[in-house]
This record gives C-alpha cells, sequence and structure tokens, in this order.
C-alpha cells in the first residue's frame, strides 16, 4: 500500500500534467502558431507528461491525445488525425 507521501506526490504530480495540458491546449487554440509549432508543443507536453509517469504512454495516447487530436483538426482544418501516438 502507498505511503502518504507517495500519494501526494503523486497528486502533484496528477496536477502539474493537468495544468500542462490545459496550458498547451489554450496556447494552440488561442495563438496564431502554426501547425508544425503546435504539433512541436504537443509532443513536448507528451515528453513530459513520461517524464512525470514514465511507461504511461498508452495512458497519455488514451486520455489527452484525443484531445490535442481535436483541436488541431479544428483549428488547422484537417479531417483526418494529424498526430500519431
Amino acid at each position: 500500500m502507498p505511503t502518504r507521501e507517495e500519494l501526494e506526490e503523486e497528486d502533484r504530480r496528477v496536477r502539474h500534467l493537468r495544468i500542462a495540458v490545459h496550458l498547451a491546449l489554450s496556447v494552440i487554440g488561442q495563438t496564431n502558431m502554426s501547425l508544425t509549432q503546435a504539433q512541436e508543443m504537443v509532443t513536448a507536453t507528451r515528453s513530459m507528461a513520461l517524464r512525470l509517469f514514465p511507461g504511461k504512454e498508452l495512458a497519455f495516447d488514451l486520455i489527452y491525445l484525443p484531445r490535442f487530436r481535436r483541436l488541431l483538426a479544428e483549428r488547422f482544418g484537417f479531417s483526418r488525425p494529424i498526430l500519431s501516438g
């Protein structure tokens, strides 16, 4: 069973990830960045998530990648997926 400190640390990492994802989605949606810059921001956010939660690529791809795909499709007018997991 995890200790209180371990649970608090995991909660901190989850909050950090949520803030980073929210910030990335906001920046992509509200600025005039290019598609390439937006894709680089998604890649950087995914890399940060994997540093916080090593080995959880599938979780990021299932939880957050669809949000980024929808935003990029809406923002840049694509009807097919433009990011791969």
